[in-house]
């Protein structure tokens, strides 16, 4: 069901854990599966200087925990917001179908600590990042699978 990819960030996650002194913490679940996922980052000059995730969830929530945290780590904020999910899920080498809702999480809960970030910090919230959370509230979207509002 899962490719070699898949697995070895399943099986041997890189950043699974804690983050000791974490700049911000986003968090997010799936009501519908069950899944539950916290990315944790520090930022240094503007650029994720560490990440750590803790999930709750199967080997696919897992992997693009895992797999989101080596996209962003390095990047600036402005940069690892525009990870996607579907960038998640390539890297990964695609999904199955019924697991492409892991890779939603995984880029969601790293958009929660980058506006938790900025949030703390008391500093303006990037119009996209701020659209990207009105669309993850949007009552009537299924599963966020609704298309981003303009």
């Amino acid at each position: 069901m899962y490719n070699e990819t898949v697995m070895r960030h399943f099986l041997k996650p890189k950043f699974a854990g804690e983050l000791k002194g974490a700049d911000a913490v986003g968090t997010v679940g799936n009501p519908i599966c069950g899944d539950k996922m916290s990315v944790c980052i520090k930022v240094k000059a503007g650029k994720i200087s560490a990440i750590r995730f803790k999930t709750f969830g199967c080997a696919a929530a897992i992997a693009t925990s895992d797999m989101v945290c080596g996209l962003a780590l390095g990047k600036t904020l402005d940069a690892a917001l525009k990870i996607t999910r579907n960038d998640v899920s390539e890297a990964l080498g695609k999904l199955p179908p019924i697991k492409e809702h892991c890779s939603n999480l995984a880029a969601d809960a790293l958009g929660e600590a980058i506006f938790n970030y900025y949030s703390a910090r008391g500093e303006k919230i990037p119009k996209a990042l701020a659209e990207r959370r009105a669309h993850l509230a949007c009552a009537s979207c299924e599963a966020h699978q609704c298309a981003p509002k303009a």
